[in-house]
């Protein structure tokens, strides 16, 4: 298997770099400086590469959000794969160990917090949304009626979303993540069954 490109080699450094800095440091105490110490490359490749600073924070940002698509489509490749079983990759998905790792947790939270402000982190934010909605309402119409279809996507979402936050924010996040993936799960077979279907098993 080839090796990638030094160019991305470097890249993800940074982006890895970036991930720890704004664990220890935060959003706003994170510079090109404590990056590129983190990283041990030249301070000028950030911006050569992404721009400056926020260029690294977006493709940052891109890169969770690329990991979580991937984690996603990793559990779903089976075409065979039951609406049920799907709705629970999608679960799955959101609570990879990548995503709720103490340097990920910390750049979402600020991420979630900039993208007020930011137009480019809040069109991420805006795409990261419409992906879950999207990926639970695909199955949910298989299970139910259209609107109950919508209105379950929805509220799955925000469950995903609010038990995320809740676990990131707990004292004891990776129980909370755990039990986060067994309340989701718990709450969409509940929908499903509150109307009968059993086309799922």
């Amino acid at each position: 298997m080839p090796r990638p490109p030094m160019k991305t080699v470097r890249q993800q450094q940074l982006i890895d770099a970036t991930l720890v800095s704004v664990e220890r440091h935060g959003l706003h105490n994170t510079t090109i400086n404590t990056i590129s110490g983190l990283a041990g490359l030249s301070s000028g490749l950030i911006s050569h590469y992404f721009g400056g600073k926020q260029g690294l924070i977006e493709a940052t940002q891109k890169y969770l959000l690329d990991q979580l698509k991937q984690a996603l489509l990793s559990r779903t490749a089976d075409k065979e794969l039951l609406p049920l079983a799907r709705l629970h990759a999608i679960v799955e998905a959101n609570f990879t160990e990548l995503q709720r790792s103490r340097p990920a947790t910390k750049t979402w939270l600020s991420f979630w917090s900039q993208a007020m402000h930011e137009p480019g982190l809040a069109r991420l934010q805006h795409i990261n949304s419409q992906r879950l909605y999207s990926n639970l309402l695909f199955s949910f119409k298989k299970l139910l009626p259209h609107t109950s279809a919508i209105t379950a996507a929805k509220q799955t979402a925000a469950m995903i979303d609010g038990f995320w936050l809740r676990s990131a924010l707990s004292a004891a996040p990776e129980k909370e993540f755990e039990q986060a993936q067994i309340l989701c799960k718990a709450f969409i077979e509940a929908v499903i069954m509150q109307y009968g279907e059993t086309r799922c098993h």
